[in-house]
């Protein structure tokens, strides 16, 4: 097998531009998020010391579930949209620092859509200031994600169907 290319990122990313609330549009599924959940966002508030507050919100049968974390860069001299994002669990009694990527792949001109990912591609996000995209927008991010799996093995490259699927209930609009 040939060794995997790096997933490319948005250099120069503004971060003050990039606060504010994120919706979830696709996503693959994982462990950290219930598969019923809806209307799925995360909210980035810049702090005083160039650090952002992350707070993941998620609705399930009606209830709400949350999880509050800190995001940083992971090299702070690079230009390299390359974060890492710290939570604790459980998140009632903060004891286990649990530590991730969270790299932005992609987003457009206007900090209005993106993709974001983490180099194992085990995970990776469509995310859009508003709970629904327009469905050309959403087709477009998700073939920049089948260009950003492609060098992974088999397993990822199947995860991509389930990319299509996890948010056709309502989140994007016929374009």
């Amino acid at each position: 097998m040939s060794a995997k290319k790096e997933l490319e990122v948005v250099k120069g990313l503004d971060l003050q531009r990039y606060m504010g609330r994120w919706y979830e549009i696709a996503s693959f599924p994982s462990r950290f998020q219930p598969k019923s959940g809806i209307n799925t966002r995360a909210t980035y508030t810049l702090k005083e010391d160039s650090t952002v507050n992350v707070l993941n919100e998620t609705w399930t049968d009606g209830k709400r579930g949350s999880i509050e974390g800190t995001a940083y860069k992971a090299d702070p001299s690079s230009d390299e949209a390359k974060l890492k994002v710290k939570f604790y669990v459980p998140p009632f009694l903060p004891i286990i620092p649990v530590i991730g990527d969270y790299w932005v792949m992609f987003i457009d001109e206007d900090y209005q859509y993106g993709l974001v990912g983490q180099p194992s591609r085990k995970y990776l996000w469509i995310l859009c200031r508003q709970n629904h995209m327009d469905e050309g927008i959403y087709i477009q991010l998700v073939e920049m994600a089948k260009e950003q799996v492609k060098e992974k093995q088999q397993e990822s490259k199947g995860r991509i169907a389930e990319l299509y699927h996890s948010s056709s209930s309502s989140s994007r609009e016929p374009g």
